[in-house]
């Protein structure tokens, strides 16, 4: 008969497997999927020669993403079996064994460790990928600097958020699920008020909407809208591609709409103000609120559950450790965490495609859905996006609806 400690390893085991596994299947899918005939609606996005290139592009991000994820698969699969997370736990144990500073070190190392990994994959996927299709607009210099920064940032934020997480630990494990809980809340709610002040200002530069035609175009709508035309920003997002996008951020007074300067370029006046009608919709319909607030349950029977088996000698000794540790603990959780964190993703997503369609239907009922409509269409061309996905792949992963599905919807809506 099987300890509990072999019945948890093989667990963990399935998962991984499973996982990966999964993740292939549903990437088999989605590339057989794509050489179905395109729908009507969406003929007139490609001619034969562009239509040739975005499979091209699909194809090498669909090979580029196989041998990534098998390399990584491979890496976790064979230092969870022979023991490393243990191994390196006695080694770091060496080094220190503060109850905070040992924790903190040991995550360190694993993120260095990841990081070294993933560079040469993030360097391919640029430099030739992107370069190759006509998308990349990084230099050798930005991209070490951005990762430099990137680097930092985590290095900074989240040694200072894991060393709070792990003193409340060590200062009250009874209540620690919930005081924890509270911390993490309240920064994540700091950095939703305040990412587009203080991390985007690191990596881009962005100014208010100059003046002119455009601007007097989204004026007369925004007081049609009842939607006070406060923050509404240009990222220099074309220094690092080509690829165009907007977005809402922040909550409150710090909201703020962000319109890529490649937006400019690729989609006319009326577009454009189309897809801010988009991302104001998000805003009165407030979809960031409600996903903060969706969230805090969901974070909340996380720290609930960790805080349940961060004494188990059990959960450290299925990674090769010996007695409970906050760190073994939490890596044992989080692979356990994995169908739950998976279901919760696809509900998240859920809602989300949801949300999209609201935003999309309030920019309709303005009079902008043909405008929408072209402006996906043109988005669509100009970043070479898979026009087919399959459904299951969708289901799982797409936090928008397909371009099929949204063009339906909107042409429903005139």
């Amino acid at each position: 008969m099987m300890s509990l400690v072999e019945i948890l390893f093989y667990l963990i085991l399935f998962f991984i497997v499973g996982d990966f596994i999964l993740e292939r299947y549903l990437s088999f899918l989605n590339f057989q999927y794509s050489k179905n005939e395109l729908p009507d609606n969406l003929k007139d996005i490609y001619d034969a020669d562009k239509y040739g290139k975005q499979q091209e592009y699909f194809r090498s991000n669909i090979r580029f993403g196989t041998i990534s994820s098998t390399i990584n698969f491979i890496i976790i699969l064979i230092f969870f079996c022979l023991g490393g997370f243990g191994w390196l736990d006695t080694l770091l144990r060496r080094i220190t064994e503060h109850p905070i500073l040992l924790p903190l070190l040991y995550f360190g190392v694993l993120f260095v460790a990841e990081t070294l990994i993933s560079i040469p994959f993030q360097w391919y996927d640029t430099f030739v990928i992107e370069q190759k299709f006509g998308f990349n607009k990084v230099t050798p210099k930005l991209f070490v600097q951005d990762h430099l920064k990137e680097f930092a940032l985590s290095v900074f934020l989240g040694g200072i958020l894991l060393g709070a997480i792990v003193w409340i630990y060590q200062l009250t494990p009874k209540y620690f699920w919930l005081i924890a809980w509270s911390v993490v809340t309240l920064f994540s709610l700091f950095m939703s008020m305040f990412y587009s002040q203080i991390i985007v200002p690191i990596f881009n530069k962005q100014k208010p909407l100059e003046e002119g035609e455009l601007r007097d175009e989204i004026e007369k709508f925004a007081t049609k809208a009842g939607f006070k035309l406060d923050n509404i920003y240009i990222i220099d997002s074309s220094k690092r591609s080509t690829k165009a996008n907007a977005y809402f951020t922040g909550l409150g007074n710090k909201k703020r709409v962000v319109l890529y300067d490649t937006l400019l370029d690729k989609l006319t006046s009326e577009e454009i103000v189309a897809v801010l009608a988009h991302e104001i919709g998000h805003y009165k319909k407030k979809h960031t609120l409600y996903q903060f607030l969706i969230s805090l349950p969901e974070s909340l029977l996380l720290f609930f559950l960790l805080g349940l088996i961060l004494k188990s000698d059990v959960f450290a000794q299925v990674l090769g450790g010996t007695t409970a540790s906050f760190h073994l603990n939490v890596i044992a959780f989080g692979l356990l965490y994995t169908p739950v964190s998976l279901l919760l993703s696809i509900c998240t997503n859920i809602l989300s495609r949801k949300f999209e369609y609201q935003a999309d239907a309030f920019a309709a009922n303005f009079g902008w859905a043909k405008q929408l409509q072209s402006g996906l269409k043109k988005l669509a061309a100009t970043s070479l996006s898979n026009l087919m996905p399959h459904p299951l792949y969708a289901f799982f992963h797409y936090s928008h609806p397909t371009l099929y599905q949204r063009l339906t919807k909107l042409s429903d809506a005139q």
